[in-house]
C-alpha cells in the first residue's frame, strides 16, 4: 500500500518536475532493499517454512513410539540446531529470505520439541508456561538474528498465549496469568525498535486492547466503562500534545500509539453508553432518561474534535476513526433524542442534514490540512 502511494507521489513530483528520474528511482530501489518492505517472496518462504515445519512435527509425533528415546531427544535438538546455523550461515552470505524461514522451523521446532520431551518423560507442567517458554526462546532468536519475521512469530505466540489462558478461564482472573499478555507486549514493542520491524507493532497494541476489553468484561460496571474512556482519552493526550515528554518517543512509532490510544477511548465511550443505556432511568420523564446520554455523547463529539486537532493533520489512521466516531455519534445523538420526539420521518431528515453538515466540515478540515501540509510543517 505505501509503496503505490510512493510511487505515485514520486511520478508526480517528477512530471512537477521537483524530483528527477534517476533520483525517483533510486529512492524506490532503496525502499524495495529494505527488509521491512513487503515482499511476496518471503511471504511465500515463510508459509512454506512454516508448512514444512508442521510436516515434520506431524511426521515424528507419529512415528515417536517407533524410535529409541535417546534417539528421539538427540533428533530434536539436532534438528532445533541445524535449522538455527544454517539461518546463521544464510544471513552471513546476505540471504535473509531463506534465514527467515529456517528460522521460523527452529522456533516451531523448539516448540513441538517441548510437548514431544514432556510427553516421553512425563515432565510436569502446563500449556501456559510452555507458551511463555516458547514465547521466549522466539524473541531471543529474533533479538540474536535482527529477524522481523521472528518478531512476527512472536507476536503470533503472544496471541496463542492470550488464546490458551481465555479457553479455560475467560471470566476469572487465575494467578498472575493475566499478568503476562501486558509483559508480552513491553517485550514486542521492544523487540520491535530493536529489530526495526515496525508492522510487528500491532501485535503488541492489539493485544493490549483486546487485554483492557477483558478487564472491563470482568469488573463490567459504568465506573469501569468511563475509566476506560478516560484512561484512552489521556493516553491518546500523551502521546499527541506537542509538550508532552513522550511525544518524541511516540513519534518515532508512526501513527500507532496514538491511532490504538484513541481506538481505546472510542471503546470506552462506547461501553460508557451501553452501561448507560442498561441502566435504571426513570423512562417516564424524559430530561432524566436521556440527560445521561447527551451528556455522554457531549463527550463523544468532544473527543473526537479534540482527536482530529490534535491528530488529524499528520495522522490519517486517527483522522479517519475520529471522523468515523463523530458521525455515529451523530447519528446515535439524533435517534435516542430528535427520533423521539418527531417521528421515524423527521428523524431521517434531521439526520441527513446532520450528517450533511459532518460531510462539509470534513471536507473544510481536510482541505485545510493540505493546505497547511502545503505551507510546511507546524511548529
Amino acid at each position: 500500500m505505501y509503496r503505490g502511494r510512493l510511487e505515485r507521489d514520486l511520478k508526480i513530483w517528477v512530471d512537477k518536475g521537483l524530483v528527477d528520474v534517476a533520483a525517483a528511482q533510486a529512492v524506490l530501489r532503496e525502499y524495495d532493499g529494505r527488509q521491512t518492505s513487503f515482499s511476496a517472496g518471503r511471504v511465500l518462504t515463510i508459509i512454506a517454512a512454516v508448512l514444512l515445519g508442521s510436516a515434520i512435527l506431524l511426521f515424528v509425533s507419529a512415528n515417536w513410539e517407533a524410535i529409541p528415546r535417546i534417539v528421539r531427544l538427540a533428533a530434536l535438538v539436532a534438528m532445533i540446531w541445524g535449522f538455527y546455523l544454517g539461518a546463521a550461515y544464510l544471513l552471513a552470505q546476505k540471504r535473509s529470505i531463506l534465514a527467515s524461514g529456517l528460522l521460523i522451523l527452529g522456533t516451531l521446532s523448539f516448540g513441538g520439541a517441548m510437548a514431544l520431551v514432556g510427553q516421553m518423560y512425563n515432565m510436569s507442567g502446563d500449556e501456559l508456561t510452555m507458551m511463555i517458554v516458547w514465547f521466549a526462546a522466539a524473541c531471543i532468536a529474533a533479538a540474536l538474528f535482527r529477524s522481523s519475521a521472528q518478531v512476527a512469530l512472536a507476536g503470533f505466540l503472544a496471541w496463542a498465549f492470550c488464546g490458551v489462558y481465555l479457553w479455560d478461564n475467560f471470566d476469572q482472573w487465575h494467578g498472575v496469568m493475566p499478568w503476562v499478555p501486558p509483559l508480552m507486549a513491553a517485550v514486542l514493542i521492544a523487540l520491535v525498535r530493536y529489530v526495526d520491524a515496525p508492522s510487528a507493532r500491532h501485535f503488541a497494541y492489539l493485544m493490549l486492547v483486546g487485554w483492557l476489553t477483558w478487564l472491563f468484561g470482568l469488573h463490567e460496571s459504568l465506573n469501569a466503562a468511563i475509566l476506560f474512556a478516560a484512561l484512552g482519552m489521556a493516553a491518546f493526550l500523551v502521546v499527541s500534545i506537542s509538550a508532552s515528554p513522550f511525544m518524541p518517543l511516540a513519534r518515532t512509532a508512526g501513527a500507532a500509539p496514538a491511532f490504538y490510544a484513541f481506538l481505546v477511548a472510542a471503546i470506552g465511550f462506547f461501553l460508557v453508553h451501553a452501561e448507560i443505556s442498561n441502566g435504571s432511568f426513570d423512562n417516564n420523564v424524559w430530561v432524566e432518561d436521556k440527560l445521561p446520554l447527551i451528556i455522554v455523547a457531549a463527550a463523544t463529539l468532544a473527543s473526537s474534535v479534540i482527536a482530529i486537532a490534535l491528530g488529524g493533520r499528520d495522522n490519517g489512521a486517527v483522522r479517519y476513526l475520529a471522523y468515523f466516531v463523530f458521525a455515529c455519534e451523530i447519528l446515535y445523538l439524533a435517534s435516542e433524542t430528535i427520533g423521539s420526539i418527531i417521528g421515524t420521518a423527521g428523524f431521517f431528515l434531521v439526520a441527513g442534514l446532520l450528517v450533511a453538515f459532518a460531510a462539509w466540515l470534513v471536507i473544510r478540515l481536510e482541505r485545510r490540512f493540505s493546505d497547511d501540509g502545503g505551507q510546511g510543517t507546524r511548529a
